[in-house]
């Protein structure tokens, strides 16, 4: 299925290719009640988040939700800024340190089983950018 119309879109939780986003989406709903709050009544100007390959979060999708969810809202023209962190292991029997091409957990120099995740499973709210204080939201 293949929608255009924006209201569908985010009706049906699907990003801009027709493909389900619904993960996406309803981390979005989440992160918008959690700015939301932490803005206390003040104008949201940008949200930055780091996210990591292993959390299985499309950035696109991540940002095409947050558009959608915030549609007719205060945050409506706030920015989503992406921060995308590769996922890396640490391997138990070489001591190699590898940034991962693919979310397969083995290593690709020695190809052991017995390695340690490092880096790729962030997903948080980094920092949430506010208008001056007398700059109230609108709603």
């Amino acid at each position: 299925m293949i929608v255009t119309d924006r209201s569908t879109i985010a009706a049906s939780g699907c990003d801009t290719n027709g493909r389900l986003a619904v993960h996406e989406l309803s981390i979005c709903a989440s992160m918008a009640d959690i700015v939301r709050r932490h803005a206390d009544g003040r104008r949201v100007l940008s949200v930055q988040v780091r996210v990591g390959q292993l959390r299985q979060v499309v950035p696109e999708a991540l940002s095409f939700c947050w558009t959608a969810v915030n549609q007719q809202t205060p945050l409506m023209d706030t920015t989503l800024d992406i921060e995308y962190i590769p996922g890396e292991i640490e391997c138990g029997a070489c001591q190699g340190r590898q940034v991962l091409a693919d979310p397969f957990l083995c290593c690709p120099s020695c190809g052991s089983t017995d390695v340690s995740v490092v880096a790729g499973e962030e997903f948080l709210i980094t920092s949430i950018d506010l208008a001056d204080p007398g700059e109230a939201t609108e709603g």
